[in-house]
């Protein structure tokens, strides 16, 4: 009999993601058949799972965590928020269709029987299965039809363990308001709740569990401090960049514009874990800092209205100066797009508007296409010659006489362009900058030494970590039941 257990937040950004990866790796490392799921994402950071198909981001982590290959079952239902009111949906890995809030709602009941066949899948020959929730189940105005937390907890029979942030202030009404508002059904599917991210003397908080155990009934399986070692994983939601900050004074500025579509930017993670890197996120209202020897425009899920936020922020302009100062840009898959002459939209795949102008560092043109392409990919760098390995997630064709200089080489085939000084780079490929020996030579360019150390591995050695740090703060009593270890 499989055992299950599904982590629920009291709000969004609580720290579910971290915590369902850091069970993943205590059982892993226990020899335990451990397996990641979450009903429902929504999330721009996607990857390409093991099995040809597109998954959040996080559950992909979860799936290293739990040293097994990723699957599209694992994550059975993908938002990717292509407006403020819209998301293309993602069902089983593959594109299944699209819709704005309230449409989503009425369709959520038809994607539950998606849910379980994936849940049913997943569990197959597991000892262990930690699913991960979304958003909160408190949100009782959306309860019918629910598929991302009690209603999938429900019907799949599943106990919940609420996680609190005590970070942000008030986790005991969190935690209470919480009870007092869920219905029956779902209350007692409540075995018990975690404080995340507690800062000084735990035992300080010792009357804050009594009084939540005076409320409720509930007992605490554990309150978890800052865990350290998880700042150095990819981060899941584009939310994280409202609190990312530079000025760390590294050797090379790097500069991201931050725009309202971002997608996939864990990619510059391993830029931000190079010592001499001052790696900066500049948002709207900001400027591009004159001092950055590098831009990175990252992905975009809408990059034509990405695009006009771009201008609309007078980045355009900051990126011209940039220019003239002798600066450098890559751009990487919507990023790549908006660096051409222009992006066209015969079929307003992205919207209304059938074509835009690009920002012109690259003589290239984009035209996007019904077609997806997804897909993981073995690749060189040409500039540097160097390989590379990484995926492909993108909608859209781009060609022009810089392409004739591409940038890398995915799968034997010809990917990306190089302006004609080699200032300006583009590709489809995500992950580029996980090599450590691109790293080491592009950083060699600006007179840096960088790339000495193995960034794959470093995310390995923090989710151990993490997992070393979980143990030690849990409910032993309740961990080892949770993992069939109790006596």
């Amino acid at each position: 009999m499989t055992r299950t257990i599904m982590l629920q937040g009291t709000g969004s950004d609580v720290g579910k993601t971290v915590l369902v990866a850091g069970l993943c790796r205590i059982a892993a490392n226990r020899g335990l058949k451990v397996r990641p799921f979450k009903p429902q994402n929504m999330s721009n950071n996607a990857a390409v799972s093991a099995d040809g198909g597109e998954i959040g981001r996080a559950q992909w982590l979860q799936a290293l965590a739990a040293r097994v290959a990723s699957s599209v079952h694992m994550n059975p239902v993908l938002l990717k928020p292509q407006s403020d009111t819209g998301s293309q949906i993602v069902v089983q890995g593959k594109v299944f269709g699209q819709a704005k809030g309230r449409d989503y709602q009425a369709l959520k009941p038809r994607l539950m029987g998606a849910v379980l066949e994936s849940f049913e899948t997943v569990s197959a020959g597991a000892d262990l299965v930690v699913v991960e929730g979304a958003g909160s189940p408190a949100e009782i105005n959306l309860r019918a039809g629910d598929i991302a937390n009690m209603g999938f907890a429900t019907r799949a029979n599943v106990p919940v363990v609420l996680v609190g942030d005590i970070d942000r202030g008030g986790v005991i009404a969190s935690l209470v308001g919480t009870h007092a508002i869920l219905p029956e059904e779902d209350r007692r599917m409540v075995a018990g709740y975690l404080i995340n991210k507690f800062r000084g003397d735990v035992t300080l908080f010792d009357d804050g569990i009594a009084e939540i155990g005076r409320f409720t009934g509930w007992p605490c399986f554990g309150v978890v401090p800052w865990l350290r070692q998880a700042v150095r994983l990819p981060a899941e939601d584009s939310v994280v960049l409202e609190r990312l900050a530079g000025g760390g004074g590294g050797a090379l500025k790097v500069a991201v514009p931050v725009l309202p579509r971002i997608a996939n930017f864990d990619d510059l993670d391993p830029l931000g874990a190079e010592p001499q890197v001052d790696l900066v996120f500049i948002r709207p209202g900001e400027r591009l800092p004159a001092d950055a020897g590098l831009v990175v425009l990252p992905g975009s899920k809408s990059t034509i209205a990405d695009l006009g936020d771009f201008r609309a922020a007078g980045w355009e302009q900051d990126l011209a100066m940039h220019m003239r100062r002798g600066g450098r840009v890559i751009g990487i898959c919507g990023g790549y797009q908006m660096l051409g002459r222009q992006v066209t939209d015969p079929l307003g795949i992205e919207g209304s508007t059938r074509a835009v102008a690009g920002l012109g560092l690259l003589d290239v043109e984009t035209e996007m296409a019904p077609e997806k392409t997804v897909r993981n990919s073995t690749a060189r760098s040409l500039q540097y010659d160097v390989p590379l390995e990484g995926y492909e997630i993108h909608l859209g064709r781009t060609a022009g006489p810089d392409a004739l200089r591409p940038a890398v080489s995915i799968d034997g085939r010809p990917d990306g362009a190089l302006s004609p000084d080699g200032r300006v780079m583009g590709t489809y490929l995500h992950g580029l900058l996980s090599s450590d020996a691109y790293r080491a030579r592009l950083l060699a360019d600006f007179g840096i030494e960088g790339g000495g150390f193995d960034y794959r591995a470093g995310v390995d050695e923090a989710l151990d970590g993490v997992a070393a740090e979980l143990e030690a703060v849990l409910d032993r009593r309740w961990l080892d039941g949770l993992l069939g270890t109790a006596d």
